[in-house]
């Protein structure tokens, strides 16, 4: 079978989500022609290549490899197909559960058929490692990678910012401000590090008043923290200030998304615990709870959710759970630095499950994305228009 080798290729960069859209659909033919159901392994064999892919669902995936065994069933046996089968199924249990993508009980149904994309011109590319930082003097600097700078107390690398380890009684603060299609690092004074995502702005003190509360101010945007443990600093809460709420905390990890014009506040806890001020109310959060509150309605609401799709952007993924294409669009608008302009309002609805690498380009994003939904989508400049 002298496409065998090619075909094995394709698998081998299907596990490692090095696929581009036409690769994906030519490996997807060739499983559902492929003939010889009898050399396929069992559903049990190959969960064991995969043992250590974090948050499998295993019984959503052996659905999904039920689909690959029905497509070929009937057909006659081969039986130089095994290790080509092998290849298969496991590819597909690797991307469903891991690092590719699917619309809910859409895909392995239908062959796949890339969407019609017209891209007229465009200069859209990842974001990158960038920041602005304001000092008290109302001074701005920009921080950009591979960028050295050095303040009185801060030296920067282009790719985070680090404070000089000191205390003082007087509060002087800084901003670090990020754009559209940027992130960057802090480390605090105090050894605090946060993870700061596109389009947000971070309020700090360039020292801290020893034993008193440490406290900075979330302007707007999506920040991850992991706080220095009160002990370490007699005993100092930290808190996060942000106009809807305030959080306090001793020594945690969490992540808070609060976006301008959007309508909801997420606080998202990872390691330890966390106070939430609302409204003059209390709700402590414990690991794997997220509360969110709706400014539009007033109201504070805690569940719990899968903490790693929650901060994975951190790490330089896009991980989207139940998703909708409206909340997808908007967090890759950010990142990209696009606009996007639904033509078809019923797909702001449509929902997507899986996880991409954020430093792909805008049309592998949009084949990914949209090969089981779209007719047609339109790159033109810098905006996306789904039809």
């Amino acid at each position: 079978m002298n496409q065998v080798p090619d075909i094995q290729k394709l698998l081998l960069k299907f596990v490692k989500n090095d696929c581009t859209s036409q690769e994906i659909a030519t490996i997807i033919k060739y499983v559902k022609q492929t003939k010889g159901t009898d050399n396929l392994p069992n559903f049990n064999e190959v969960m064991q290549l995969f043992e250590e892919i974090p948050d499998i669902e295993p019984k959503r995936a052996q659905t999904m490899y039920q689909n690959i065994l029905k497509t070929a069933k009937h057909e006659k046996r081969r039986s130089s197909t095994r290790r080509i089968w092998r290849y298969a199924a496991a590819a597909v249990v690797v991307g469903i559960m891991a690092s590719t993508y699917f619309f809910r009980d859409r895909v392995l149904n239908n062959d796949i058929i890339a969407p019609s994309a017209t891209i007229v011109r465009h200069n859209i590319h990842p974001g990158t490692d960038k920041a602005t930082l304001t000092l008290e003097t109302g001074e701005t600097i920009s921080l950009e990678k591979n960028t050295s700078i050095q303040t009185q107390n801060a030296t920067s690398n282009g790719e985070q910012i680090i404070y000089n380890n000191s205390t003082s009684r007087e509060l002087v603060y800084n901003h670090l401000t990020i754009p559209r299609g940027g992130q960057f690092q802090l480390s605090l004074a105090d050894g605090t590090r946060v993870w700061l995502n596109s389009e947000t702005q971070l309020k700090y003190p360039v020292s801290f008043t020893d034993g008193e509360s440490r406290q900075v101010e979330l302007m707007y945007g999506e920040a991850y923290f992991e706080v220095s443990h009160s002990s370490k600093h007699k005993g100092a809460k930290f808190k996060v200030i942000h106009n809807q709420q305030e959080i306090e905390v001793l020594g945690t990890e969490f992540n808070v998304k609060a976006y301008k014009h959007e309508s909801n506040i997420y606080t998202t806890l990872v390691e330890g615990k966390v106070a939430l001020n609302y409204q003059n109310k209390t709700q402590n959060l414990i690991p794997g709870q997220q509360s969110n509150i709706n400014v539009l309605t007033n109201t504070l609401t805690v569940s719990t959710v899968n903490v790693k799709t929650e901060v994975s952007w951190k790490d330089g993924i896009f991980s989207f759970k139940e998703k909708s294409l409206k909340e997808i669009m908007a967090s890759l608008s950010r990142w990209y630095d696009v606009n996007v302009v639904f033509e078809n309002k019923s797909l702001e609805k449509v929902q997507f499950n899986g996880v991409l690498r954020k430093h792909q380009n805008i049309e592998d994003i949009m084949s990914v994305i949209m090969s089981s939904s779209l007719d047609n989508y339109e790159i033109i400049d810098k905006t996306i228009f789904l039809k």
